[in-house]
Parts: C-alpha cells; structure tokens; sequence
C-alpha cells in the first residue's frame, strides 16, 4: 500500500474536462460577441445622441424630411447634418407594440386555458402542432397577407370616406394603418404566448387543482385562481419573449403600417386606429441602403441602439417580475 495513498485517488475523466473547457470557452465567445455588438453599435449611434441631446427623444418637425436632410448632408464632416426629433417612431413603436401585446396576453390565456382543461384530447394533439407550426411562419407570409388582404379590407370597407376627408390635409388614409399593424402583430406572437402559456399549465401539479375542486370549486375558478398563479412566472416570460419580437419586426410591419414617420392622434377619435405609423425597427430596414452615408448610417445606428436598450430593460423587468412572484409558487408548494 502506497504511503501517500495515491492510488485511492479518484480517477480524472479528461473527457469531462475537454467538454467543460469547450462550453466555457464557447459561453465566454457568445458573452464576447454579443459585448462587442453592443459596443460597436453605440459607438456608431453616439454622434446622433450627442449631436441632438434629449431632443432626440422629442418631437419637432417632419421624421421623414429629417432623415433626408441628414441623408443629403455635405461631403465636408463639419457641416454634417443630425437633427432628428424621433418621438414619432418610439411611439408608433410603443403603440403598435402595446397593442399587440394587450390582445395577444388575452387570447393566449384564454386559449391556454382552454386548450389545457376543457378541450377534447383529439382536438389538444391537434391545436399543439398547429400552434407550434404559427409560430414557425416567417413574419413576411403575415406581411403579403396583410398588404393583400386586410389592408385593402380595411381601406374600402372600413374607413368611411368622412374619416379620410376629416385628415385629408393631414394625412392619407389608404388602409395601411396602426389598427393593421396591431392585428397582424397579434396573430405572429400569439402562438409563442399560447405554446409557453400552454407548456406551464399542464406544468402545474395536478393535485393542486384538484384540491381546489375539492372544496367545491368549479373547474374554471380553479384554473384560474390555482394554475394561472403558479405559471405566473412562465407567462411573464412568454410575454417578455413575445415583445422582444414584436419590437425587433420589421419587414411585416414596414408592408402593413403604412411606412410614414407620423405620430397618430388620438384626439382624432376612431380616426386614430386608421392612421398610418412606422416603427423604429420598420425605419431601420427601410432606409437600410443609406448607410453608406456617415451620418445617416450614425443616425440608423441610433435607432438601433434604442432598440437595445428597450430589449434590456425589458428583460431586466420580466426578470424583476418573476422574481417577485417566486413566492406565490413557494407558498403554493
């Protein structure tokens, strides 16, 4: 027997350390890459931000006169043009998104309800593909969709002529609109919200429920009041996950909204839902081939580094959020 006892010594697996260093090192790359994106983006917005100050984030003139001035700048980079007042694209981007996220929170929950407790088996194997499969279409399918089909629906059916001659000197109303934009915005993250919403319901012990019905609890109150308090967490992430895509879209909503910097009114009445608006991330592909020229490039970077920025502290949020109901579930369990 040796004196050090070495051979008691538990043997290395150097396969498992390989894989480990592998992972490691391709976490730190991904952790690597995404830092330097980041970087790189805000060093090419931050001459528009410095440039304008907070007044980038108001209002003031025309977004898309703005953006042609600071396209066609002087060659000479001292007399560079940057003013841009970009308050209607964050909130046409706040007001499309909100939007779809309102109507999309309350169908999915339904339907994941529904889905979960209520409907017959045969129909559940059905409904679980199909959503999955929604969720899989490329967003530029609901963009020819909408741009054939609701736009002119909604141009010659449903806004009325008093409405278009009412913002006539204003704006055209042609069916490409917020109200557009929110339902086909609604129909792409749906699915991810019914399929995650689904997943954490049938999550949920199925005593817990029972229990409740137990005591005398309708099947639909103890959802409700059981298994909707305990997938809390998970629903908010699905929400994070549905708004996160519904801010980065760009293609559909560039086909369906109308492409026109303009901020709509709600002082305008029912009108309001029929105006055209377009996004941050809808004016980034948009005016895509002009990045060629400095400040215009500078200026598309700076929408993109807002969009960063709101991805941020959406996720922190949605983290915060369910952190704090953590102890719903602990108390439940």
């Amino acid at each position: 027997m040796s004196v050090n006892g070495s051979h008691n010594a538990k043997p290395v697996d150097r396969t498992d350390q390989r894989a480990e260093l592998a992972l490691g090192a391709l976490a730190s790359a991904v952790l690597l890459l995404i830092g330097f994106m980041i970087v790189f983006v805000f060093s090419k917005a931050w001459p528009s931000f410095a440039h304008n100050g907070l007044a980038w984030f108001g209002g003031g003139g025309n977004v898309d006169e703005q953006l042609a001035n600071i396209f066609n700048s002087p060659a000479n980079p001292s007399d560079y043009v940057y003013t841009m007042h970009a308050w209607p694209l964050l909130y046409a981007t706040a007001l499309i998104t909100g939007g779809a996220l309102l109507l999309s929170t309350a169908i999915s929950l339904l339907s994941a309800m529904f889905i979960v407790e209520f409907a017959p088996l045969a129909m559940q194997r059905l409904m679980q593909p199909v959503i999955r499969l929604l969720a899989a279409v490329p967003s530029v399918v609901y963009g020819l969709i909408g741009i054939l089909v609701l736009v002119p629906f909604v141009g010659n059916q449903v806004i009325s002529g008093a409405e278009k001659d009412s913002v006539r000197y204003v704006i055209q109303l042609d069916g490409t609109s917020v109200l557009v934009g929110v339902l086909v915005l609604t129909v792409m993250i749906t699915p991810i919200m019914v399929a995650i919403t689904t997943d954490a319901l049938r999550s949920v012990p199925r005593n817990w429920t029972e229990g409740a019905a137990a005591l005398g609890v309708n099947r639909w109150r103890a959802l409700r009041t059981v298994g909707l308090r305990a997938a809390r967490p998970a629903i908010v992430a699905a929400a994070v996950l549905a708004t996160a895509r519904a801010l980065g879209e760009a293609i559909m909503l560039s086909m369906v909204s109308g492409s026109v910097g303009f901020a709509p009114n709600p002082l305008d009445g029912t009108t309001f839902i029929f105006e055209p608006a377009r996004t941050l991330a809808a004016t980034i592909v948009d005016n895509a081939e002009g990045l060629s020229v400095k400040p215009f490039g500078q200026t598309i970077y700076a929408f993109a580094a807002v969009l960063l920025i709101s991805s941020f502290f959406l996720s922190f949020a949605g983290w915060a959020a369910r952190q704090s109901m953590r102890k719903y579930t602990l108390q439940a369990r």
